[in-house]
């Protein structure tokens, strides 16, 4: 990888990065990173606190108003993202292990991660490459020459979360750096490591001194901090409602822009004749396993909710649980495994008492619900959960209600089309949702009901960079990726020119 002269493991505990230095925390304080397999430590970071945000905003905001990169012409912006594209690809397997460990997830979906993360710093280059500079605006007249241009927000804050540690870093850096900003990034406490790595790989690709900067600590110090600083322009976080509603709370003070992608509690409504035939029956419940599973359920778009169609209830949670049992679960490093630990021991306690909850409320447990049995490939020190399906589940349920993060597949039942889409929106929430019907206009008409940011008809999770994510109600404000993405981090500009200057002659005198 970048900085070939000294590895990471020799930089050790200075991962922050401000005006072009890599950096110990101000107090000299670290944070061992944990691998959630095993519960061992294989890493140390600086846990940064107040002082070393102000000092990585400090840099930014002189990058930002001296610097050349705000002004650097667009074809020279997205040339190097198409770098750090490459980059990426070069060190795919180091960052996917690295993500793999971080994470918890398997080796093989940190490398589709790491995918992703090349195809949006592609996507973003080939958005602003292929714009006109501005919208021309028909004043009405000859002699004027109206235009309306973007230009960069300024400095901008990114707090992300645990679960998508890269992928969602690119989410917000590409566009940021596309529009022509500086920023601060705050990466999860927990899952640092492969920002950490975007960085170096940024510096690599050539990015100006001060235009990238990372500060590695908790969200009550850091993400506090970048959430009110008065230089920040702009803060865009990824993570859980309660700390995005103190994030927005604390930007109203200084009037930033803000961008919050609050994850979701996301209905897979499928309909019987979705199962009419043997290859539809294996496809939605194949899908319905992806939709609750991957990762260990800890995806904001996770199919959690699963609403069937009363008539095939009892053959498709049968099935269901049946496959759900024979999911390996394991070290993401090794050879065979599907599906990781949970990334840390109070993020299996809270799916615990998640469980416990519902089985209180009068779910009945089809498969799952404990921890598994250890093995050499699950030390019983790893946080590991079984794949749970709750069956007889009712939207009163906390279980139902609330985001678990967690390999939890919940199961409610519908008998007519309008009670399907009427417990789809019984939600807060409203980010994700899929709908499974061989009836192409009942496809059309559920999705078009259907009060969730993206829908998918017969098919759960895939995403493409170039269409807009972000979710309604409680889900957050503001979209990731497409033309919207690039959009939360510019500021609209009108410039009108008077080609013809003369007096006006209001006042006679």
């Amino acid at each position: 990888m970048a900085n070939r002269t000294e590895t990471r493991t020799e930089r050790a505990h200075r991962t922050i990065h401000a005006g072009g230095e890599w950096l110990a925390a101000s107090s000299g304080a670290t944070r061992e990173i944990i691998d959630p397999a095993d519960a061992l430590p294989f890493a140390v970071v600086a846990e940064g606190d107040e002082k070393d945000t102000d000092l990585a905003v400090a840099a930014a905001r002189r990058a930002f108003d001296t610097g050349e990169w705000p002004h650097a012409p667009v074809a020279g912006r997205a040339a190097l993202l198409r770098r750090v594209a490459d980059l990426l690809v070069r060190d795919r397997e180091e960052l996917g292990l690295l993500e793999s460990r971080d994470a918890g997830k398997t080796v093989e979906e940190g490398r589709v991660d790491i995918d992703c993360v090349a195809d949006a710093f592609r996507y973003f280059a080939d958005l602003v490459a292929g714009e006109a500079p501005g919208r021309v605006v028909d004043a009405g007249s000859p002699d004027v020459h109206s235009v309306v241009v973007h230009e960069p927000v300024g400095v901008c804050a990114m707090i992300t979360p645990w679960n998508y540690p890269l992928l969602q870093a690119s989410w917000k850096i590409a566009p940021a750096l596309a529009a022509g900003n500086t920023f601060v990034i705050k990466p999860s406490e927990i899952t640092p490591l492969t920002t950490v790595a975007l960085i170096d790989l940024l510096v690599e690709a050539g990015l100006p001194t001060g235009v990238a900067n990372i500060v590695t600590g908790p969200g009550h110090t850091v993400g506090a901090r970048l959430a009110d600083h008065p230089d920040v322009d702009l803060v865009s976080f990824t993570g859980g409602l309660i700390s995005g509603t103190k994030v927005a709370q604390a930007a109203a003070v200084t009037v930033k822009k803000v961008a919050l992608e609050l994850g979701g509690k996301n209905p897979n409504v499928v309909f019987a004749d979705a199962c009419a035939t043997e290859e539809g029956f294996d496809t939605a419940v194949d899908q319905a396993l992806n939709a609750a599973f991957i990762h260990s359920g800890q995806v904001c778009s996770a199919g959690g909710r699963l609403i069937v169609e009363e008539s095939v209830r009892e053959r498709f949670v049968a099935e269901l649980a049946r496959r759900a049992e024979k999911i390996r679960l394991g070290r993401g490093t090794e050879d065979g495994v599907e599906c990781g630990p949970l990334v840390s021991a109070q993020q299996r306690a809270k799916t615990e008492d998640y469980v416990a909850s519902a089985l209180a409320e009068g779910a009945v447990l089809r498969c799952g619900g404990k921890r598994p049995e250890p093995s050499p490939q699950r030390p019983e020190s790893g946080y590991f959960y079984e794949p749970t399906v709750l069956d007889h589940c009712h939207r009163e349920m906390r279980v139902v209600r609330e985001e678990v993060f967690g390999p939890v597949l919940t199961v409610e039942t519908f008998r007519t089309e309008d009670e399907a889409v009427a417990l789809a929106n019984d939600t807060e929430y409203g980010l994700a949702g899929a709908v499974w019907t061989a009836d192409a206009g009942r496809a059309r008409r559920v999705a078009g009901r259907l009060r969730h940011g993206t829908v998918w008809i017969n098919d759960f999770h895939p995403y493409l960079p170039q269409a807009e994510w972000g979710g309604f109600g409680k889900s957050g404000v503001g979209r990731e990726l497409g033309p919207a993405g690039l959009a939360e981090y510019r500021e609209s500009k009108h410039v009108y020119q008077n080609l013809a200057p003369k007096p006006v002659r209001w006042f006679a005198g």
